[in-house]
């Protein structure tokens, strides 16, 4: 089945917001994006210490904020808050309202995780749960949540992807609208796992990073020979539109999906095969030469890197796009990471100007038409999207 029969029309992005190490905008995501300075640090755990990707001081207090300007919104998760405040940043930049009744889709890889290991400790002391425990720690809280905070009465749908949680909410949205049931999505992810047991879960993979080097992430450096996934907090939104509007920030030309047989429960295989499925159905009848920018999933891992380089070889022959990516800088933000992405191929666009990571090699476009995002997480399932002027 060709491409143009699973992407009816195209798709406008008319907005977008986030709230990440970069930033709570637009303007300063892209101010620090034109350095080589990384939002990495050394973060002290109970009994061990690890590199993390924070949130800045003026991000965290515009969330303390939002925690403290209504009662009920006190007992919720930092995924949540995060999750509210970029979709509100969104919406309000696309102008729409309650009454646009757009749908909502916010997914999270490990959901409502500080809360969850605060409720367990308390349990393993007490012996009772607190009231609120279940409520606030189910994964449908996000989405639920937004639709509460932003009032809107459109189908509100929370999903677990693993890292391409961000561009399955994409897809869903996308489906929706080419169904006609909705003309309009909200569309992202939401993720706050600098917590003791989540990082240290990484730890135990084996695929976190130890190196005190310049860049602790080393993110699509294809010389490592050590893992250096490090882990990122934030969230970003997407408002998606039916068709080519006119304040249209990208207009999404092509979607690809593949999952692929698994040899093991973190596997991709060596030539990343869902990566070039995802890829090729992405491209559809467009020509790969057309292509001017990717922006790989590359999470810092020796084999997760090499597998979708070695995928985007297959498919693009010896005429490789310029490559980058971002989690050098931001670390993985697992969920939000696609959307993170999203947000850097956006902001490429606009600007004209190809991003390197320290790591990239060859030559930069002499022009951005095109660029194609990837994502894939635990399981295989690979996305790709392709954005265009």
């Amino acid at each position: 089945m060709k491409i143009k029969k699973r992407l009816q029309q195209p798709i406008s992005i008319t907005a977008i917001a986030s709230v990440s190490p970069l930033g709570i905008s637009l303007e300063e995501t892209w101010k620090n994006y034109q350095n080589n300075t990384h939002c990495i640090a050394n973060k002290a755990f109970p009994n061990f210490s690890a590199f993390v990707a924070k949130l800045p001081l003026g991000a965290k207090q515009e969330i303390e904020s939002l925690r403290h300007s209504d009662a009920k919104y006190k007992s919720l998760d930092d995924t949540v808050l995060f999750a509210i405040y970029a979709a509100r940043e969104a919406i309000q930049k696309a102008e729409w309202n309650a009454r646009d009744n757009f749908g909502i889709n916010i997914g999270s890889s490990r959901g409502a995780t500080q809360l969850f290991e605060t409720y367990y400790d308390q349990f393993l002391n007490s012996h009772t749960a607190e009231t609120l425990a279940s409520p606030t720690t189910t994964l449908g809280n996000i989405s639920s949540w937004v639709a509460h905070d932003l009032q809107t009465q459109g189908p509100e749908i929370s999903h677990s992807i693993t890292c391409s949680t961000a561009l399955h909410a994409m897809l869903n949205g996308i489906a929706w609208i080419n169904s006609g049931m909705c003309s309009k999505f909200l569309v992202g992810g939401s993720e706050a796992p600098l917590t003791p047991f989540t990082v240290a879960q990484m730890q135990a993979l084996k695929i976190y990073s130890t190196s005190n080097s310049d860049y602790p992430c080393r993110a699509l450096d294809l010389d490592k020979t050590r893992n250096s996934m490090v882990l990122g907090e934030g969230a970003s939104m997407a408002c998606l539109e039916q068709g080519v509007q006119a304040n249209a920030l990208a207009i999404i030309k092509g979607l690809g999906y593949a999952t692929e047989i698994l040899e093991h429960n973190v596997s991709l295989s060596a030539e990343g095969t869902c990566f070039q499925r995802s890829m090729r159905m992405a491209l559809g009848e467009i020509s790969p030469d057309d292509i001017d920018i990717i922006i790989t999933h590359t999470p810092g891992t020796v084999k997760g890197d090499f597998a979708e380089i070695n995928a985007i070889k297959k498919v693009f022959c010896s005429k490789i796009p310029s490559l980058t990516t971002n989690k050098w800088k931001v670390g993985h933000t697992l969920g939000t990471s696609g959307m993170l992405s999203i947000e850097f191929a956006i902001l490429m666009l606009q600007n004209q100007q190809f991003v390197p990571s320290p790591f990239s090699k060859g030559t930069p476009p002499k022009r951005i038409n095109n660029i194609l995002i990837n994502a894939v997480g635990f399981g295989g399932n690979a996305v790709t999207i392709l954005l265009s002027k």
